[in-house]
């Protein structure tokens, strides 16, 4: 476990109706999900107060991007909404691609012999899960921190 951060992180999976939440324990060991927070105009507030509850040592924002890594509509909509969040907590944010976490998501519902349609609730926070085991899982084996740090100009 060289050179990963101790600490609990959450992750964010960000979409147009619905955003999903999920944390961390602080050795990384396993993302489990939070809850399903409605994509409205009090989105970013309900996203703080739950930093404000985990104190996260940052917080992964998925970044929607294409199969060959360009940006969507989607990505903006994602930046932007990091970039809020960014802003209304004292976390560090980081955007890391999400290729493939709502269809791994999916996949796992389907697995378990949920039906799609009544798995939109929980969809979003499996999606968060994926993406941010997959963050953790990552600096683990690489010792680097996975993705992009708003505010550096890189992102």
């Amino acid at each position: 476990m060289t050179g990963f951060r101790r600490g609990v992180r959450l992750g964010v999976d960000v979409g147009r109706a619905r955003v999903g939440v999920a944390r961390c324990d602080a050795d990384g060991m396993l993302a489990v999900p939070v809850e399903t927070v409605p994509r409205d105009d009090a989105s970013i507030a309900r996203l703080a107060a739950l930093a404000a509850e985990h104190d996260p040592i940052e917080i992964v924002v998925g970044l929607p991007v294409n199969m060959r890594g360009e940006d969507t509509p989607s990505t903006t909509d994602a930046r932007m909404f990091a970039a809020e969040l960014a802003d209304a907590q004292p976390a560090p944010v980081r955007l890391v691609d999400e290729r493939l976490s709502t269809v791994t998501a999916h996949a796992a519902l389907r697995q378990s012999g949920r039906r799609q349609k009544g798995s939109r609730s929980i969809v979003d926070q499996v999606a968060a899960v994926v993406l941010l085991q997959h963050a953790v899982d990552t600096e683990k084996q690489t010792g680097i921190a996975p993705g992009i740090p708003l505010g550096t100009g890189l992102e």
